[in-house]
């Protein structure tokens, strides 16, 4: 391999050989997506826009539960090959810190990240308006629920999956109480997971046509030898509404406000069937992935009009030569970071 994924080793991730499409990108679809359709569980109409990570013999995820009121809420699902999913049928039920219940008004786009010896989920809430909310588990039977991070209005939060320069590391992106016709990504830190500071700015959206409203954080970035690798999710505005396609940009390992590469192209966008029509048609949102640093394989997970799971296929090594190859800026351009 040419670059080398950080961690441990997963070998068992859910994977599918690419075959010959005629597209340049390097990313490929599942052959049998969508992998979660409609009507997962009884009260539950939709699921998407989810998170999964490797966990015992197999995967655990939080996922977006549209209910059948029209409230999302976040629930557990686990799987032995990370394609089929059995999901529990109560939300997630979440408490304080002393034990009291501590549930949001709803919860949307969760994401989950391993951080030492805890799981954390971020995802967007109600605290007088749009918010980030937090919580952490051990277990995936207890959730405790800890600290909003950010005042409103804020959405698209990522954390890092291990602490930089002794500090905690995450993205967010700054909103508004609506559908936010704008947005850039930025960084904050912290000492101990509760207090967040030292605001960064990462990116904007770059003038591209495919991202030329607003950008948020996907899935956590990947620690690589190049960088971190990141998963991120374009906006642009057509005649008939939003458009929500993949990026990807390598992130300076050590100070990651600061961008290295940033790839001019989409890596996906919204084609298939299920991507192109359904509840929110035109949206592919990722979420999650799983990675194996003996291959170098990645298997990404994306939302899709925001009524299914799609999931997605790449390497290391042909993703971060494809954002690099078709970058808009290198090393010697880096974003301001402040």
């Amino acid at each position: 391999m040419k670059y080398k994924i950080a961690g441990n080793s997963s070998a068992n991730i859910p994977w599918q050989e690419r075959k010959d499409t005629g597209s340049e990108s390097p990313v490929w679809r599942y052959e049998d997506n969508p992998i979660i359709k409609r009507n997962p569980i009884p009260g539950v109409g939709r699921i998407f826009n989810s998170a999964v990570v490797p966990y015992e013999n197999g995967f655990v995820g939080v996922f977006r539960g549209e209910q059948t009121d029209g409230i999302p809420h976040v629930y557990v699902g686990r799987s032995t090959n990370g394609i089929d999913w059995m999901f529990e049928n109560e939300k997630v039920h979440f408490v304080d810190e002393d034990g009291n219940d501590y549930m949001p008004h709803y919860a949307y786009d969760p994401r989950l990240v391993k951080v030492e010896d805890t799981y954390y989920i971020i995802w967007c809430g109600d605290f007088y308006g749009a918010a980030i909310g937090m919580a952490k588990t051990k277990d995936f039977k207890t959730f405790v629920r800890v600290e909003n991070p950010f005042i409103p209005f804020n959405r698209n939060a990522v954390l890092f999956p291990r602490k930089i320069n002794g500090k905690y590391m995450m993205l967010s992106r700054p909103s508004d109480s609506g559908h936010t016709p704008f947005g850039d990504i930025f960084l904050s830190e912290s000492p101990d997971m509760t207090y967040w500071g030292r605001h960064r700015h990462v990116m904007s959206p770059n003038g591209q046509w495919w991202e030329s409203v607003k950008i948020g954080g996907g899935a956590a970035p990947i620690e690589t030898s190049e960088g971190w690798l990141l998963f991120y999710h374009g906006v642009s505005s057509t005649c008939n509404g939003f458009v929500y396609s993949i990026g990807g940009a390598i992130l300076d390992i050590d100070e990651p406000s600061k961008v290295k590469y940033r790839c001019k192209k989409y890596l996906l966008t919204p084609e298939e069937d299920y991507e192109v029509s359904g509840f929110v048609p035109n949206v592919a949102f990722p979420c999650a992935t799983l990675q194996d640093n003996e291959t170098g394989r990645i298997a990404l997970y994306y939302g899709c009009a925001d009524t299914y799971v799609g999931l997605a296929f790449t390497t290391a090594d042909e993703v971060i030569d494809f954002i690099k190859e078709n970058s808009e800026c290198n090393e010697n351009d880096l974003s301001e970071g402040r």
